[in-house]
């Protein structure tokens, strides 16, 4: 699951309506094993998605504030996610800008998963679509990038369980990256 996690880097997220990023951060959560993520306790409403097939978009609300969404990594009935931290916005900046107007540094408008959350349009009606789906409303797309060669591995960020594991991964040196600060001994 990590590497499958690690292996979205330098993707690209596309909307319908133009937007897209470049992915530059993710976390990577277990199902059943892993107390961190939202299927520790099983299968529930709320984290049904996160037990279909690799490719659908898990979505939900942090706080009661933030849209924030993980791509299913899992076989079907198997949880496993990486929550995407952070786009390198690639098209469709000024879209971004617009729906975050208090932003200062054109960097800080998605470098976060609430803040990539806003800047990209999510809301509730995205959990569930296929971004394999080239009709869904998000694709996840290749534009034939590797992976980065210099990744950054860290501890995940703002958790109080499995702080141990080291399933932040993150593109080394981008400026896009999150400013979070990993749990654990990092």
């Amino acid at each position: 699951m990590e590497q499958l996690a690690a292996s979205l880097l330098n993707k690209i997220l596309v909307r319908d309506d133009g937007r897209a990023g470049r992915i530059v951060e993710v976390e990577a959560y277990g199902g059943e094993s892993d107390p961190a993520s939202h299927a520790w306790r099983g299968r529930r409403t709320r984290n049904e998605t996160m037990f279909g097939r690799a490719g659908l978009l898990y979505v939900y609300r942090s706080y009661g504030v933030h849209w924030c969404m993980n791509v299913v990594l899992g076989e079907r009935d198997v949880a496993a996610a990486a929550l995407v931290r952070a786009v390198e916005p690639i098209a469709g900046q000024d879209q971004m800008a617009a729906v975050r107007p208090l932003v200062r540094r054109p960097v800080d408008i998605c470098n976060g998963p609430g803040k990539l959350g806003a800047a990209l349009g999510i809301d509730a009606g995205f959990d569930g679509i296929d971004l394999l789906e080239p009709s869904s409303p998000m694709t996840l797309q290749s534009d034939g990038m590797d992976p980065p060669d210099q990744m950054l591995v860290t501890t995940r960020v703002g958790i109080s369980r499995a702080t141990d594991r080291r399933w932040r991964f993150a593109v080394a040196g981008n400026p896009w990256v999150s400013k979070g600060r990993p749990a654990g001994d990092d």
